[in-house]
């Protein structure tokens, strides 16, 4: 969610407080309550809803079916995302990156009481099946609703604070769209809307891996496990680099439904997307290699200090027995000694613009990719 900076509280410009002692206009619990739906995420997730409805079809739906479609979608995203926001109110206060939330301000300074937001997404969620039910068909109801009890119950409550795994399982909440999509065409779950579920699951971890890259030390402050905050950088950029690849293949398996032309531009993007994870790669590893050498000259250090008679200054982390220099304030990437599940060692966000170019550039690539598709099955050429 875009935050704005700079604002004072109360000011209505980007802020989810209101003066103390002030009176709740209904504008700004209206922009309040549209910023607990996380509006971005939505149209990240609606952007893969329409493609699928087209590629069902092989042409275009009745255009009463695609805007009912994508307003319960909307309705089912928004009330996952603000039951969200409710249940994580004390993290996000902890991580800079989510702390001008509407839930997160404290007394009569929070527009949006817990209640009322937890009421807010409850009724979005109620919204949104009875009008997917009633208006497009009930499996496409039962999906969304699936969405959203998966999103909540395992991802949110089950995985989210206690597994490096979270985002890997909790991820295909958002793969959802595109089955409802194919059900509010179709009526049934096909094959194709499957492979597609794919990959938008594989696509997910390099996605967000690299922006919890960037923002690793809130999670860390917020103790949440997100794998670059209990695995070192080079193992989450490997990590990184297998779902890339795995996802790729699971574009190139849509191939015998999506045509030949679907088929050359999903390998062209493929191989874009492979190309910069390899990069991310290489410069984690070139980052990295001083850091080695550091580590191993530290390590040296303590041996020899270590030895009877020898006063040293470093001293033990006490859990994994690794020396840490008194007065050292770490690195911004973990050491690559560091054992995946251990604390990585994280003191603040990394500076380099790497893991961020490959979140932007990772939105991009779907974009691209579910662009092809709707063009695709669009055009009356271009099939096996």
């Amino acid at each position: 969610m875009t935050q704005a900076t700079g604002a004072l509280p109360g000011q209505e410009t980007g802020s989810a407080y209101a003066p103390p002692g002030s009176r709740r206009s209904a504008r700004v619990m209206a922009k309040s309550l549209l910023a607990l739906t996380k509006p971005r995420i939505i149209v990240e997730l609606l952007i893969t809803t329409v493609p699928t409805m087209l590629l069902a079809r092989r042409g275009l739906p009745a255009a009463e079916l695609i805007a009912v479609t994508l307003l319960g979608g909307t309705l089912a995203a928004g009330s996952a995302n603000t039951i969200n926001c409710y249940i994580d109110r004390d993290i996000d206060a902890v991580m800079r990156r989510t702390s001008r939330r509407p839930l997160v301000a404290k007394g009569n300074r929070a527009v949006v009481k817990p209640t009322e937001a937890l009421v807010f997404g409850i009724l979005l969620g109620a919204a949104s099946t009875v009008l997917l039910g009633t208006l497009v068909n009930w499996l496409a109801a039962a999906l969304a609703d699936a969405a959203i009890l998966f999103y909540v119950f395992v991802y949110t409550l089950g995985l989210k604070r206690r597994t490096a795994s979270n985002i890997v399982i909790g991820g295909a909440a958002g793969c959802f769209p595109v089955l409802v999509g194919w059900a509010a065409v179709t009526g049934r779950v096909s094959l194709p809307a499957i492979v597609l579920f794919g990959v938008i699951f594989f696509w997910t971890p390099p996605h967000f891996w690299a922006l919890a890259m960037k923002f690793r030390d809130d999670y860390a402050a917020a103790s949440v496990p997100m794998l670059p905050v209990v695995a070192p950088a080079p193992v989450v950029v490997r990590k990184i680099l297998i779902y890339s690849y795995v996802m790729v293949a699971t574009t190139l398996a849509l191939a015998p439904y999506a045509g030949w032309l679907y088929t050359i531009c999903a390998a062209g993007l493929g191989a874009w997307f492979l190309v910069e994870a390899h990069r991310l790669h290489t410069q984690v590893a070139r980052a990295e290699a001083p850091a080695t050498v550091a580590g191993a000259a530290l390590t040296s250090a303590v041996t020899a200090e270590s030895l009877p008679g020898a006063s040293g200054q470093g001293a033990s982390d006490g859990v994994t027995g690794a020396f840490r220099p008194s007065g050292g304030s770490g690195g911004s990437l973990p050491r690559a000694g560091t054992a995946e599940g251990s604390c990585a060692g994280i003191a603040r966000p990394s500076a380099h613009p790497a893991p961020m170019r490959l979140f932007h550039l990772s939105i991009a690539y779907l974009t691209l990719l579910f662009a092809a598709i709707a063009v695709f099955s669009l055009l009356p050429w271009g099939r096996w």
